[in-house]
């Protein structure tokens, strides 16, 4: 045994010492580790990240073999940067899909390097039941010779590329066009983040009108960051996937909506469309029949679209559930009181308007003062104007909301007194899962009794998993707040954690990659 033994061995101690019987003894007395059985010892890893059960096999015979057995190994990531885990070799790979991966096997992440005809064939023969894969190809300058590729896992239904800048893979794709007709989610992402301003040559690297003729069973498809995506390949999409239930283009640039109107005519079970960062013409999204769509979910962010366009688009779509309208110029207090008076906001249950800056906060708390009680997320962050005063005001009314972000990383001319605003959280929002505050620490202002505020929000809102900060005294003050509770996951900073709106999306799960 070693050191990883010694702590398991003290927290069986410390956890016997919490149970006693009648006469003073515990019924736990003197229970280690290698007394508890196999069966239980396999549940306890199965809460512990791969890297961290390859460490525990490294404590004795009886430990490996638990730790290899393939109920632990469903869900694998071989990409080191994600996973922590480097296979060395392909030989090795092999044999870890022959030996411990398996039938068990569901969902598979295989960076460049292992990414070759062997490895594939081997995974469509020995793990029948894996449905879901991720191939990243962001990093390849070079492909593997895929010529003598014969198989492929037939049985999938989730799919994620990552593709390169430079590498045209129509190789690669055409080998498995033959095995992929029963995708139902698809994800294409693309070199966003590393793009620059002004761009030397854009390629076309993967062939987009072939692609969509082999999964005829789309459900979900999510185009990110493609400097190359344009209004014809959603046209594609839409003339050939019958079964389209969210198409997200975020950050597809060169997306201006021209093929709209064809979208929403053809795809009559799209609920979800999320086209952040695009270039839409507000002529395009007016021509579009937003009154007979069935389109309720819907992300607008960071486009360009006029004041008329978004009265015209929030009067006409009939049942909108979530609005994603962040850091449009034109979003201002004329869209909320049209949109108010002639539109539906009653089945609105998300709202986003993060760095609106042209909305005044009367015209929000009217808003929120008449709908504020059905949103489960709301996002009024990013505004200078947008201060605790008016979170004091609508918070007794946000009795529903889940998820909340507020403030701005800009430095305010007054102070967010935040005791008495974690207390009202604390004493109206018992459903929160989920908070953000933004502001600087600089601008906040608590004392020392601060710890009963912190209390409240802690014991009352039971079901908070993220709260995010600042880094600065008060993210420490609540951090150590929560930790003595036990709580240690809870609480953490704006530079490794941002909360979101998406996640009250029915098509969340599927959206998530990487």
């Amino acid at each position: 045994m070693d050191l990883s033994s010694d702590v398991w061995n003290q927290v069986a101690l410390e956890a016997s010492q919490l149970y006693f019987t009648e006469d003073g003894k515990s019924p736990f007395a003197n229970t280690s580790i290698e007394k508890l059985p196999d069966k239980v010892i396999l549940h306890i890893f199965s809460y512990l990240s791969h890297l961290e059960i390859c460490r525990m096999a490294t404590v004795c015979r009886r430990w490996r073999t638990i730790a290899y057995n393939t109920q632990l190994w469903k869900n694998v990531s071989l990409r080191p940067e994600v996973s922590g885990l480097h296979v060395g070799s392909l030989e090795s790979l092999l044999q870890l899909i022959s030996v411990r991966f398996g039938p068990s096997l569901r969902y598979i992440e295989l960076p460049i390097e292992l990414i070759t005809h062997t490895v594939l064939h081997e995974l469509s023969s020995k793990c029948p039941n894996l449905t879901h894969m991720l191939l990243d190809f962001s990093t390849a300058m070079q492909l593997h010779d895929f010529s003598e590729m014969q198989a492929f896992p037939a049985k999938l239904r989730y799919m994620c590329i990552c593709l390169s800048e430079v590498i045209f893979m129509e190789g690669f794709m055409r080998k498995i066009y033959n095995f992929i007709n029963g995708l139902e989610v698809l994800h294409l992402i693309g070199t966003y983040e590393k793009c620059e301003e002004e761009e030397e040559e854009i390629y076309e690297v993967i062939n987009v009108h072939k692609l969509k003729s082999a999964t005829p069973n789309l459900r979900v498809i999510n185009l990110y960051g493609i400097n190359f995506i344009d209004d014809s390949h959603i046209d594609a999409f839409s003339s050939n996937c019958i079964q389209l239930e969210c198409l997200a283009v975020n950050y597809c640039n060169k997306v201006t909506g021209s093929t709209l109107k064809a979208l929403l005519a053809r795809s009559k079970q799209l609920k979800c469309l999320l086209m952040n960062g695009t270039s839409l013409k507000s002529e395009y999204v007016m021509q579009a029949e937003w009154d007979k769509c069935s389109v309720q979910e819907l992300d607008i962010s960071g486009t360009d679209l006029s004041t008329e366009c978004l009265i015209d688009l929030l009067t006409r779509i009939p049942n909108l559930r979530f609005l994603s309208a962040g850091q449009i110029n034109g979003f201002n207090d004329s869209v909320l009181k049209a949109w108010m008076e002639g539109g539906n906001p009653k089945t609105l249950i998300a709202l986003d308007l993060d760095s609106s800056d042209n909305i005044s906060d009367e015209a929000l708390a009217r808003f929120i003062t008449r709908y504020g009680a059905q949103l489960q997320a709301c996002v009024l962050s990013g505004m200078t104007h947008i201060t605790d005063q008016l979170w004091m005001t609508i918070m007794p009314i946000l009795t529903n909301t889940r998820i909340i972000v507020m403030g701005t990383t800009e430095r305010l001319g007054g102070n967010i007194h935040v005791d008495q605003l974690m207390d009202t959280i604390g004493s109206h929002c018992t459903k929160l899962e989920r908070l953000e505050l933004r502001w600087d620490p600089e601008n906040l202002r608590f004392s020392d009794k601060s710890q009963k505020a912190i209390d409240l929000l802690r014991v009352k809102c039971l079901k908070l998993r993220c709260l995010v900060l600042s880094d600065g005294r008060y993210y420490e003050t609540v951090k150590a707040n929560f930790e003595r509770a036990d709580r240690t996951t809870v609480v953490r900073t704006t530079t490794s954690c941002r909360v979101s709106a998406y996640q009250v999306l029915s098509n969340y799960n599927d959206l998530v990659f990487n």
